[in-house]
């Protein structure tokens, strides 16, 4: 069985991480989607929120199938969930040209790390690269229609913590 990682901050998950997942999941036969609690950022939703969010969009929202994806919280470094799980690729998806070199250089790191492990770039479809959680926020926040951009779930959610 080949196994995946797609680690993120999905704050929140949306249709150009949705892509991805689709994408990955036909690559591979296993894709644990692991949100991190990294410190150095300010969430709008919590680790919490941000699992249940992206387990309601997957299986309620979306229907996907939940033998081939494992929704988790992590803390420390990708090599190493991939080492417990047994996965031979980290994921990582790109919107813009601006988001290369930040992420070439993740993969570099990541192979020094383990040199076992590859970095596969993938691209979400034309019409959701230019989907980020940071502008989703800031729509929501400012009254505006989110519903092309994350799911009905995560629109709930977003409204949710607008009041």
């Amino acid at each position: 069985m080949k196994t995946a990682v797609y680690p993120g901050t999905f704050d929140p998950i949306t249709y150009g991480h949705i892509d991805v997942i689709k994408k990955s999941l036909k690559i591979f036969d296993r894709l644990i989607i692991a949100t991190t609690d990294n410190s150095d950022k300010n969430y709008f939703f919590s680790i919490d929120e941000r699992v249940d969010i992206i387990n309601y969009s997957l299986f309620k929202d979306l229907k996907f199938d939940k033998k081939k994806i494992k929704v988790i919280p992590f803390d420390n470094l990708t090599i190493e969930l991939c080492k417990k799980f047994k996965a031979t690729a980290i994921i990582r998806g790109l919107r813009a040209v601006s988001d290369f070199e930040y992420e070439y250089q993740l993969a570099g790191m990541n192979k020094r790390l383990n040199p076992k492990i590859e970095t596969m770039f993938l691209m979400s479809d034309i019409e959701n690269q230019i989907i980020s959680s940071k502008f989703v926020k800031e729509i929501a926040h400012l009254g505006g229609d989110v519903d092309r951009f994350v799911t009905k779930y995560a629109v709930k959610m977003l409204k949710s913590k607008q009041s």
